[in-house]
């Protein structure tokens, strides 16, 4: 069964980019391009994964979190940011946060974090 994953980022650049990546390692991919869209896809249907940028128009990345969480959701994420260290501290009470991804990224990274992310319990 092939695994769903949402990838959230105001960047078409960033979207399209883990699009292609994820697809070609095999995944379903779903994009919004913020939060508010986020939340609406997160409340229609289960997804594998999210890779969920923390700057983001509408809903930012924190909100949509907090979304999760009220939704009864533990759908385990990848928070990606340019700024880690500022954030870490913050994302700590969100145990469904499984990385914290440091833009710019690796892009050959991507599968095997993702992989590592949906596969930890």
């Amino acid at each position: 069964m092939t695994k769903e994953l949402l990838v959230v980022d105001d960047q078409p650049g960033i979207r399209l980019l883990l699009t292609d990546i994820l697809m070609n390692a095999g995944y379903e991919v779903t994009t919004a391009s913020d939060g508010r869209e986020a939340v609406d896809l997160l409340g229609e249907r289960q997804f594998a994964l999210v890779m969920l940028d923390y700057k983001l128009p509408l809903i930012d990345g924190l909100g949509v979190l907090e979304k999760i969480k009220e939704m009864g959701q533990s759908v385990p994420t990848i928070v990606m940011s340019g700024l880690v260290e500022k954030i870490e501290t913050e994302l700590k009470e969100f145990p469904h946060v499984k990385q914290i991804l440091a833009k710019p990224f690796n892009i050959e990274d991507i599968p095997v974090i993702v992989e590592k992310a949906i596969n930890r319990v």
